[in-house]
């Protein structure tokens, strides 16, 4: 004799088919959002620098007489050519590479440490300290200028390097020291707790342990630094004052002739030159760069 199932498990035979199919069908609609505003992002992004190389290798008449922003029908390199005529490119890269490696090379050590020392470490009133580091986000780069350019003369700073390295480093630091702290909190105290009973020190432990483990997130901080540095106007138009330490952004100034008139296509081409070490060290590094902004933002 058979019995008859029970109402409750009738119910859910009843019902389970199309459970699945409703919380299915809810992530494809975020999905697809996603997808589109994704679209949209990689289309504003992308968009500006495709135009730039194609203005950079369209002919002076096909971009005054055509509608500059329409597909190019003329091509030439000699843009190029002249680029390098109209001003010292080589020189201003080599500038900008110094002064760029040098800030990230500042923000790099000072950043560690002091997440190191914050988060690790720990000490009194530290999260306090950390809090006057943050601080440093909202100040305005311009209401340095002045005191800086007064302090550079009278130590002799002006029209060095080191003129433009130490403002950028100092803006560039407090964001740089919360990607660390944050990443610091994200490594399991037992891993410290576990090299202090094995007899290593401090600086032990951060050179064996915190430095090997932080290599995608010094990646996230140099790259993320480095736009900023490589494109930065205000501090070295501000401190240099000769034509041998002008950096990219300056140096592009030489490009506007007698009354204002600028040489468009040579100024396109000089950007393109500019801008393509830095765009292809970002596509080779953008992996490690997102791992590290991830686990950086893992715990704050």
């Amino acid at each position: 004799m058979s019995t008859p199932p029970l109402p409750g498990l009738s119910r859910e035979r009843h019902t389970s088919p199309s459970a699945p199919n409703a919380v299915r069908r809810r992530p494809n609609v975020y999905r697809v959002l996603s997808r589109v505003l994704i679209a949209v992002l990689v289309v504003v992004q992308v968009y500006p620098l495709v135009w730039l190389f194609l203005s950079s290798v369209r002919t002076e008449q096909d971009f005054a007489s055509a509608n500059p922003f329409s597909l190019p029908t003329s091509f030439t390199l000699d843009h190029f050519a002249r680029a390098f005529d109209h001003a010292d490119l080589g020189r201003y890269i080599l500038n900008s590479l110094i002064v760029t490696l040098g800030a990230d090379a500042l923000i790099v050590v000072c950043g560690l440490m002091g997440a190191y020392a914050i988060q690790v470490l720990g000490f009194r009133f530290s999260n306090a300290v950390r809090a006057m580091f943050l601080l440093g986000i909202v100040v305005p780069v311009q209401i340095a200028l002045v005191p800086l350019f007064i302090d550079y003369a009278k130590v002799g700073l002006l029209d060095t390097y080191p003129s433009m390295m130490i403002p950028l480093a100092g803006f560039g630091l407090p964001m740089s020291l919360y990607l660390f702290s944050s990443f610091f909190g994200y490594i399991p105290r037992e891993t410290y707790e576990a090299a202090s009973l094995d007899g290593a020190g401090p600086y032990r432990i951060f050179a064996r342990i915190t430095l090997p483990l932080s290599v995608n997130t010094i990646v996230t901080v140099v790259m993320v630094n480095s736009i900023f540095i490589w494109n930065d106007f205000v501090f070295a138009n501000t401190f240099v004052l000769s034509e041998g330490l002008k950096t990219i952004p300056v140096g592009l100034q030489n490009y506007i002739g007698a009354m204002g008139k600028t040489d468009w296509t040579a100024t396109f081409a000089g950007v393109c030159v500019t801008v393509t070490p830095l765009l292809l060290v970002f596509l080779v590094l953008n992996k490690a760069m997102i791992y590290g902004l991830e686990s950086g933002a893992t715990k704050g």
